[in-house]
């Protein structure tokens, strides 16, 4: 999505579209009222009138603009002013984007920046602007034999009525756009059947990303037989009853002033189908199964956010890739498998199977002595019953680095919840035959996920993002979210700004 930034007389703006926000039974905003006076009172009088209901999400395109620049008004209601928080505010902007991006226009003019939100600057509100445009716009019909036309809309000016917000809005602007492309790479690959995205597809994505990166991404796959002869026996576990060849990917970009510079590290749980092996899931609903491997989505989609905003960091994106099938190589119930760490595991259920592929993946991570990792995984159906599908788990073995990512989670309005990581917990993963089993029971079965994790983290800070509700819809809006790219970079950016402060203090 193309952007530009306007602080101009707006009633004497040419677009095909002017989105304009009004709240109800209040007065109008800056932009509308300035329209308001050129057009006549032509938006005042439609409330007046009751012609627009401007309840929270409600939308009203009006096709003529007589005195205006603009060939279209859109206008799009707030609701009351004293509710009006981020989340109204991102409501109001889903419903605008969703009917602007059904009319026959190519470029629109929207005066989102006039929306009063308490410690929230015009750099905030104009990259939610462009995150809602990209998201808007998206589309996967590539399945259909009669795909739905692809949105006109692919250009966006944002009208500030401060000039002195202009520089800011650009900003966010830029970012928002690089994240909303993140997010869309995202929900693809976490929407690609498990026919079509197979490990050995996630390779293919990743070597394409470093062949287009004019050398900023360098990329490494290790196959099966690399994978045997590391030793990573726990991740190779999960893949021994399918067909697909499990894949450990990795991606590092070098963009930090010093080139040994300690990495921050994501690392994504790449499961691209989980029948739950010989643990053997329902049928019903197992067809969302190929999100299973959105944590890795993520990842992916953060890389590409990372490239297109060129952070002055080292990072160190790393994907553990299996199809979990049963057959009869397939792992069993009962079985002792040998991990990367060197620490045996008692399999007691196949269908926990992340944490297998994770734990290889942690210790793999620990060669780059990284400043910080965080694992990504659709982990568990635990934290859709203590969460829902509103908040990412959190668990952290470094309290510092949770704070950081519940910071990144509000700031990017992609938030997270903080859950323990006591040491309680962990008596739940005794096993009587090997140094621990791979799961705890029941009771806190998030926690104890985390805590078999933080067995293989112990070396480096080390933060687990449980998305199992937060990274797909279900029913009829069934697809991948692209959660959580939009805290992943925010953390990551975060980073980038406390080096730069620490370094103009030394």
């Amino acid at each position: 999505m193309e952007f530009s930034v306007q602080t101009a007389n707006p009633a004497k703006a040419e677009t095909a579209c002017l989105v304009i926000p009004v709240f109800k039974g209040s007065d109008l905003l800056p932009t509308a009222a300035r329209l308001d006076d050129a057009s006549e009172r032509l938006i005042g009088q439609l409330l007046e009138r009751g012609d627009f209901d401007p309840t929270l999400g409600n939308v009203q395109m009006i096709p003529f603009a007589p005195g205006l620049g603009a060939e279209r008004l859109l206008l799009v209601g707030l609701g009351e002013r004293e509710k009006c928080q981020e989340a109204a505010f991102l409501k109001a902007l889903d419903a605008a984007m969703a009917a602007l991006t059904k009319l026959p226009v190519d470029e629109a003019s929207i005066a989102f920046d006039d929306v009063p939100l308490e410690t929230r600057d015009s750099n905030w509100k104009a990259r939610k602007v462009l995150e809602a445009a990209e998201r808007a716009i998206y589309r996967f019909d590539q399945f259909k034999s009669q795909p739905a036309p692809l949105a006109s809309l692919n250009e966006l000016t944002l009208m500030v009525s401060e000039a002195g917000d202009a520089k800011l809005a650009s900003q966010g602007a830029r970012i928002g756009a690089a994240i909303g492309q993140g997010i869309n790479y995202t929900r693809t690959l976490g929407n690609l059947p498990g026919n079509v995205c197979t490990p050995r597809y996630l390779a293919e994505q990743a070597e394409e990303l470093g062949r287009t990166s004019n050398g900023a991404l360098d990329v490494e796959i290790l196959d099966e037989d690399a994978l045997e002869a590391l030793g990573a026996g726990s991740l190779l576990s999960v893949g021994r009853g399918s067909s697909q060849p499990t894949r450990l990917i990795v991606m590092k970009y070098n963009g930090a002033d010093e080139r040994e510079e300690a990495p921050h590290v994501l690392v994504g749980k790449g499961i691209t189908f989980d029948t739950g092996g010989i643990s053997l899931k329902p049928g019903e609903g197992m067809d969302e199964m190929k999100f299973d491997m959105c944590g890795a989505a993520s990842v992916f989609g953060t890389v590409k956010t990372m490239l297109a905003i060129k952070p002055k960091l080292n990072l160190v994106f790393i994907v553990a890739a299996a199809e979990n099938m049963p057959d009869g190589l397939a792992t069993k119930p009962g079985d002792i498998i040998k991990t990367l760490k060197g620490l045996t595991v008692e399999v007691l259920n196949t269908d926990a199977e992340g944490r297998l592929v994770l734990c290889d993946a942690l210790t793999y991570a620990e060669r780059f002595k990284p400043a910080s990792v965080v694992d990504i995984a659709t982990l568990t159906g635990a934290v859709i019953v203590g969460l829902g599908h509103h908040a990412t788990g959190l668990l952290s073995n470094d309290d510092d680095l949770a704070l950081d990512l519940l910071e990144a989670g509000e700031a990017a309005w992609d938030r997270a919840w903080h859950l323990p990581l006591w040491d309680e917990y962990q008596d739940q993963l005794e096993s009587n035959f090997a140094d621990l089993a791979n799961i705890g029971g029941r009771p806190a079965g998030t926690i104890t996920a985390a805590c078999f994790l933080s067995r293989f983290a112990d070396h480096f800070p080390w933060a687990h993002l449980d998305i199992a509700g937060t990274a797909w819809h279900s029913g009829k809006q069934k697809g991948a979210t692209g959660r959580p790219v939009g805290l992943l970079s925010q953390y990551l950016l975060d980073r980038e700004t406390d080096a730069q402060v620490e370094s103009s203090t030394n």
